[in-house]
């Protein structure tokens, strides 16, 4: 499509078409979202999730083959040769453009359960997504900060346990959990500002992972470790709809989370000081890998 027609109106086209199969989504969504919360029986929501968890795949694989068919993009993609639908999964990656969550639905589309992610609790009030959001089962948590937890010393550990109880659902429904560490887009003014000690990464923060892992108990033991890369460049949104973003490498590595950060106590100074050196030795090695194969481009 990209070689007969000008890249700001197949971006229009192509952008028209995600946005119509977003909304053919949401018509089968909403309705089974509120039959879902008008009728409390478990069984009965366990059903609809499913069903509802369905209907956001279809969504994806509708998005990734109209991304197939018609980006031009030389995909190099490896290390997802052994995933699992049948198995729970914690994803991170780098994160340099919001292309990133459209190539990860790609790349780990029906080979792994459904993504979701972790949202704040206020989140489930935002019209219409606090809905799709809910009825998809997303995890809602509740953070207290330190000086809330001072002045009320019984609050220590609740949010952990709030959280565990909003993932109940899912000791018996597999499912992944995504989360990108740099907290926000790479750019090399945030790079410059904060002083990385990385070439291509931003510092990794480590309290929404380990308060994942922590929240998740006994459950996840797998950490999908991903890096994205741009061998021209990352560009934006934009870029990608009007077919700039020619090359796109994905490496996927599979590890194993260490059985002594699962159900940890996440305030325990020793914890945090273990889990920050595990963290940045992946964020590491991350950096490079980029390095060495953005050398070899």
């Amino acid at each position: 499509m990209h070689r007969y027609l000008p890249p700001r109106f197949t971006a229009v086209f192509m952008l028209t078409l995600l946005v119509i199969n977003t909304i053919f989504c949401a018509i089968q969504l909403f309705p089974l979202a509120l039959i879902k919360f008008i009728i409390p029986f478990a069984w009965w929501r366990r059903l609809t999730g499913k069903i509802l968890v369905r209907v956001a795949n279809n969504w994806v694989f509708l998005n990734s083959y109209v991304i197939h068919l018609a980006f031009p993009v030389e995909w190099n993609i490896q290390g997802t040769e052994k995933l699992n639908k049948n198995d729970w999964y914690l994803v991170i990656s780098n994160h340099q453009s919001w292309v990133d969550i459209i190539i990860l639905q790609k790349v780990l589309y029906g080979k792994i359960p459904y993504i979701k992610f972790f949202l704040k609790k206020e989140l489930i009030w935002v019209p219409i997504m606090g809905l799709a959001w809910w009825a998809l089962d997303f995890p809602f948590m509740k953070r207290y900060t330190k000086e809330e937890v001072a002045k009320n010393p019984s609050l220590k550990g609740k949010d952990i346990e709030i959280t565990r109880k909003a993932c109940e659902k899912f000791k018996t429904d597999y499912v992944t959990v995504m989360t990108f560490p740099e907290g926000t887009r790479f750019t090399q003014a945030k790079h410059d500002a904060q002083k990385s000690p990385y070439k291509h990464l931003l510092k990794p923060k480590a309290g929404g992972i380990s308060f994942t892992i922590s929240a998740m108990g006994d459950k996840i033991h797998k950490l999908l470790n991903m890096t994205i890369v741009y061998p021209e460049g990352a560009g934006t949104m934009w870029d990608f709809l009007c077919g700039r973003i020619r090359k796109i490498d994905v490496f996927v590595e599979t590890m194993l989370i260490p059985d002594k950060f699962v159900n940890a106590d996440i305030d325990d100074k020793k914890f945090q000081a273990e889990f920050n050196e595990w963290l940045n030795g992946i964020w590491k090695k991350k950096d490079k890998l980029i390095d060495s194969h953005l050398e070899k481009k």
